[in-house]
């Protein structure tokens, strides 16, 4: 009950910075737009920017955004005097973690539905697919939560803002959203691949094309990194706690 309690106040917070939650979910819709029309201005570039193509990666790409929330938010407690306030009171560290973890799922779950209403608009064709590729989109929400969790457990709200930048901008380059990493090879190929965040994408599209015997390599990457980064924030901030 207390966690479900915390998490409440925490759903409240979010939602008094609507101009966050507005450029969170139009940043996305902006990219896809802006591709659409390079696709078609652009000779030989409709392959690369096919709607099925980097759609999936828009949505992954959106979700980066809620990582910045759930670090701005912890950090932004951590700075004032409430969250000292609340380790007097008898929530565990668990409870803090469940109650800033579940008010952002549902807002990731919109920003996944506004991605891919947004790539219907400009020619994905509607299908169930659709649907498969939002439940595989949870865990990848899941994971960009544990990496605000953890961002917000080290950093001061100031140091959000470039580490923030630094998650967005990686999340975008580092994935193959905006160039197919199959046309690179090399190190850079094997560096993308180690990360998460490629195979985030590559697990969205297996989902949306309907190939789902390459979803679980993909998916077991994204839950391990989820697994392994949830434990490591838990722990520092349990730390904090005890501080």
């Amino acid at each position: 009950m207390g966690a479900i309690a915390f998490g409440v106040r925490n759903r409240k917070e979010i939602l008094r910075d609507p101009l966050s939650m507005v450029f969170g979910l139009g940043f996305p819709v902006v990219l896809i737009l802006l591709l659409t029309f390079m696709k078609q201005s652009i000779p030989g570039m409709s392959e690369i920017f096919a709607i099925e193509n980097f759609a999936p990666g828009m949505a992954v790409f959106g979700l980066s955004f809620i990582a910045l929330f759930t670090g701005m938010l912890i950090a932004g407690d951590r700075s004032s005097s409430y969250l000292m306030r609340l380790f007097a009171s008898p929530l565990k560290g668990s409870d803090y973690i469940i109650g800033y973890t579940y008010p952002l799922l549902p807002l990731a779950i919109l920003q996944t539905l506004v991605c891919f209403a947004t790539a219907i608009l400009v020619g994905l064709t509607a299908s169930i697919n659709i649907l498969f590729a939002i439940l595989a989109l949870i865990p990848v929400a899941v994971l960009f939560i544990s990496i605000g969790l953890l961002m917000g457990s080290m950093l001061n709200r100031n140091q959000m803002n470039g580490a923030g930048a630094i998650l967005t901008n990686g999340s975008l380059w580092l994935s193959g959203i905006l160039f197919p990493l199959d046309m690179i090879s090399g190190a850079f190929k094997v560096v993308c691949y180690s990360l998460p965040f490629a195979h985030a994408v590559d697990l969205t599209k297996a989902a949306l094309s309907g190939h789902y015997a390459a979803i679980l390599p993909h998916l077991g990457w994204v839950i391990g990194y989820a697994t392994v980064i949830l434990v490591i924030a838990v722990i520092l901030f349990k730390g904090k706690i005890k501080g």
